[in-house]
């Protein structure tokens, strides 16, 4: 179960984004994983998750990243992940990584640097590799999660991979 902040009135209180702050996120009422606020939307996903809640934030220093994407801002603001605690942002993560764009109407790609906003034209070899530019609610995160640690595709990447599958 979600726990909520309260505050005098009784009313959920909204929680600020603030770079380089740690939010839990609670997997089936099983496990708990980690993200990083970074700038721009942007949340690092670690790969460790614990059936216990992480009182040492530092463990998660050394954790490979899963992935980075952006995330709608109301699921940190209305509570839905909780804020947890805050880390130095990692050297490796301080400049976030191009995504890519694929329009379907051109058959065209793109890449999108999610530093500067800037959009140029790509390759398809050239995306291949990155995360496709959107921004993601928690329901789809906690579903992609959940299937990289069950090892099955998510359906919420089916396009991604018909588009770099090695028969394209």
């Amino acid at each position: 179960m979600q726990v909520k902040t309260m505050n005098a009135e009784n009313n959920i209180k909204k929680q600020r984004i603030i770079v380089g702050s740690i939010v839990e996120i609670l997997i089936d009422h099983e496990y708990y994983v980690y993200a990083q606020i970074l700038k721009n939307g942007s949340y690092a996903f670690f790969d460790y998750r614990s059936e216990r809640q992480l009182q040492d934030f530092s463990v998660l220093q050394e954790k490979p990243v899963l992935f980075i994407v952006a995330i709608y801002d109301y699921v940190v603001k209305e509570n839905i992940w909780r804020i947890v605690g805050r880390l130095p942002i990692r050297e490796n993560l301080k400049t976030l990584p191009l995504a890519y764009i694929y329009d379907a109407n051109k058959d065209t790609y793109s890449l999108y640097d999610n530093n500067t906003g800037e959009i140029t034209p790509c390759t398809k070899d050239e995306a291949r590799g990155l995360e496709r530019a959107s921004v993601w609610g928690d329901n789809h995160i906690e579903d992609r999660i959940r299937d990289f640690y069950n090892n099955v595709p998510c359906i919420w990447l089916e396009e991604h991979y018909k588009l770099f599958s090695n028969s394209n």
